[in-house]
């Protein structure tokens, strides 16, 4: 049992984390057997991703410390809360896909910067690419044209240096 000096120091911490995050993901994990949650928490912490499971009193009272409205009586079970600070979707995206594995994890809403959002758009959320990924592409984007600049003018070289051993060649 903590003490009341105990849950309001563990009230501070998380709500200076939500004031900080980009992005929060609320899941239900009521029946996750205990090897399911070790899995779940060891992949969110390897992102870097702060995973909690309190009371709905204490997480509501460190929502309204941060300046966030939102009301948890209304989510049904047992609330877990990840708190991502780096990318905005690797929580969504490893909660989501921990939940198609296993039935009695459920995403239970969450928040994207002040935006509460509902399970439907956290779900929406996780499936979009990493930033990582979008950086990717926009380099192979970026690079696209260069490239192909490069080749054309490699062609015009190689067809001269063609010509000019077939000039040789006949000479």
């Amino acid at each position: 049992m903590q003490t009341r000096l105990q849950k309001e120091e563990l009230v501070k911490s998380l709500a200076q984390k939500l004031k900080d995050s980009k992005a929060v993901v609320f899941s239900d994990f009521k029946g996750l057997a205990v090897k399911d949650m070790t899995v779940l928490r060891n992949e969110l912490r390897e992102k870097g991703i702060d995973f909690k499971v309190l009371k709905k009193t204490l997480i509501s009272i460190a929502l309204k410390d941060a300046g966030i409205e939102m009301d948890l009586k209304k989510m049904e079970g047992q609330i877990a809360i990840a708190v991502s600070q780096g990318d905005e979707v690797e929580a969504a995206k490893i909660i989501a896909k921990m939940a198609k594995v296993n039935e009695n994890l459920k995403i239970a809403g969450g928040i994207l910067g002040k935006k509460i959002l509902s399970t439907e758009e956290v779900m929406a959320l996780s499936k979009l690419p990493s930033k990582d990924e979008l950086l990717a592409k926009l380099v192979g984007t970026l690079n696209a044209p260069v490239s192909g600049f490069v080749n054309v003018l490699a062609g015009n070289l190689r067809g001269l240096v063609q010509v000019l051993k077939a000039v040789s060649e006949n000479k």
